[in-house]
């Protein structure tokens, strides 16, 4: 991750100061504040405090509606997540108690390869396909997480039969838009009923990342194992397998920065060598992430033409949105067969 300097008067250094003292972290003055750049709207912020390093995670200064209980799960999900192999930011404390809610973790050593590729991975293709292997572990790891140290969390129950009507009840949401002329999504209902037809007829429920691509992970510097998974914004008790499917969804189109990745039989192959759930419906998880994403991204098409977003924002999400639908007609021609 980046960092650059910013106005430090926008948090109170000396009320968080003040509450880690009560937490009973090392304590000094507070140095070297520099903003954390990632993807996410929510703040995060690096500094040092008695010899320590910390990333400082809160809501955005202008609070969004679910700002702060996003915040509330991702922290009780980093506390179940310490002391498994799961590789995610180390919680070191989080005041939940009241807002804005924030928590401190531990800075992740490691690097994202969205902003390029450091030495020895540029130049070694052996690394940079292993890289693609170590997102299968990661993810191995986490589903097998026993989802019961997270009670109540999730809905688990019809979580799979939810996910079709779910998100086109979302599609049809973007119909109150001003000037938005409804979805030009060529396999739109094929794929909606090709989805419906072949659900699984059952599942073992498990914890989710629910955006686990390329860009939500911080490879090692000196390697290619999986240093952290990170922004868990959307997080849940799920069917771990979407979050193999989105993973496939977005392979390799997002994914450009790091050439040589394994194809995706040979990424769902190594999941299936390492996990003890049922992949013989692969293909159907990988086409509800296109479905899924598709919908999520025509969203700002959508706002585009109420003039709430960029039109070139807008313009570009469609085609991606496209680009999603055409790939789920691939995998449900059967590509991971």
């Amino acid at each position: 991750m980046t960092s650059t300097h910013i106005d430090v008067s926008a948090i109170d250094f000396d009320a968080l100061g003040s509450w880690m003292d009560d937490q009973g972290l090392p304590g000094g003055p507070i140095t070297d504040p520099a903003a954390v750049l990632g993807g996410t709207q929510n703040v995060m912020v690096r500094f040092e405090r008695g010899g320590r390093a910390y990333i400082l995670r809160r809501p955005p200064i202008h609070t969004r509606s679910k700002s702060n209980e996003v915040l509330r799960r991702e922290a009780r999900l980093l506390a179940a997540l310490r002391g498994t192999a799961v590789p995610a930011p180390r919680l070191v404390a989080a005041q939940t108690a009241r807002e804005p809610v924030f928590y401190l973790m531990e800075p992740v050593d490691g690097f994202n390869p969205s902003t390029g590729l450091p030495e020895p991975h540029a130049s070694d293709a052996a690394i940079r396909h292993r890289m693609g292997l170590e997102a299968a572990v990661a993810l191995a790891e986490l589903g097998r997480v026993d989802p019961g140290v997270l009670p109540g969390f999730g809905r688990p129950e019809g979580f799979l039969e939810r996910q079709v009507p779910r998100w086109l009840k979302e599609l049809d949401s973007y119909g109150d838009l001003d000037g938005y002329p409804g979805p030009d999504i060529p396999g739109l209902h094929e794929t909606a009923g090709w989805l419906t037809r072949h659900l699984p007829r059952s599942f073992t429920p498990g914890i989710m990342h629910g955006d686990y691509h390329f860009a939500n992970l911080m490879f090692a510097c000196d390697g290619p194992r999986v240093a952290a998974i990170v922004d868990w914004e959307m997080c849940t008790i799920g069917d771990p397998l979407l979050d193999l499917g989105w993973l496939l969804a977005t392979w390799p189109s997002n994914n450009g920065h790091v050439p040589g990745l394994p194809p995706p039989r040979e990424l769902v192959a190594y999941y299936a060598a390492l996990s003890d759930r049922d992949l013989s419906a692969i293909d159907w998880y990988a086409v509800m992430a296109c479905f899924k994403l598709g919908i999520v991204l025509e969203g700002s098409h959508a706002r585009a033409f109420a003039g709430k977003a960029p039109k070139e924002i807008g313009d570009l999400l469609h085609a991606t949105t496209l680009g999603l639908f055409a790939r789920a007609r691939e995998f449900m021609d059967g590509v991971l067969s």
